[in-house]
């Protein structure tokens, strides 16, 4: 009752401190820059929307995500098998095995670097949202529903001392 008279402007709302109110609005913005940022990362280190789906499934069921080759492994595999049907001592097979080794070395450090990415970046960015952040929404919550409660209380204070000057005045 207390909040929807706050919002149609009929009762009166205590004022939370000014610095506390710029810690909130800062908390509500860092959250916001966090959760895009996450998401944007994600999007970078892992483009398939399905791929990322499925990495999700497998953390909520917390299950090992299994092992993924890299499209540069795929292309070294490619090329090295294709070095073996033309033949290693051929020009073109020995382009193919040093480019292929090559593109195998760089697949394996996009994948180092997408765990890396995941380990030290983005588990802190998960671990604020789902830990601290739920935190300081509990507490924040907490908070607004017992200025509520004295905003309520008030409210009938101030129509107590009304009902009893308006008694006094009659007799």
């Amino acid at each position: 009752l207390q909040f929807t008279e706050e919002k149609l402007g009929q009762a009166e709302k205590t004022e939370l401190d000014a610095h506390f109110e710029n810690l909130l609005a800062r908390a509500d913005c860092t959250k916001n820059w966090t959760e895009k940022i996450l998401r944007q990362t994600e999007v970078l280190l892992q483009p398939n929307p399905s791929a990322r789906v499925e990495e999700f499934l497998y953390e909520k069921l917390d299950r090992k995500v299994p092992s993924r080759v890299t499209n540069g492994e795929l292309l070294a595999q490619y090329m090295t098998e294709a070095a073996n049907d033309f033949g290693p001592g051929t020009p073109y097979g020995k382009t193919l095995i040093k480019v292929g080794e090559t593109q195998r070395r760089l697949g394996a450090a996009e994948r180092d670097f997408i765990h890396s990415a995941s380990v030290n970046f983005l588990t802190p960015l998960r671990n604020f949202l789902e830990g601290d952040w739920r935190t300081i929404s509990k507490e924040r919550r907490i908070l607004q529903n017992r200025r509520l409660d004295l905003d309520a209380c008030k409210a009938r204070l101030k129509k107590a001392k009304a009902a009893e000057a308006k008694a006094a005045v009659t007799f």
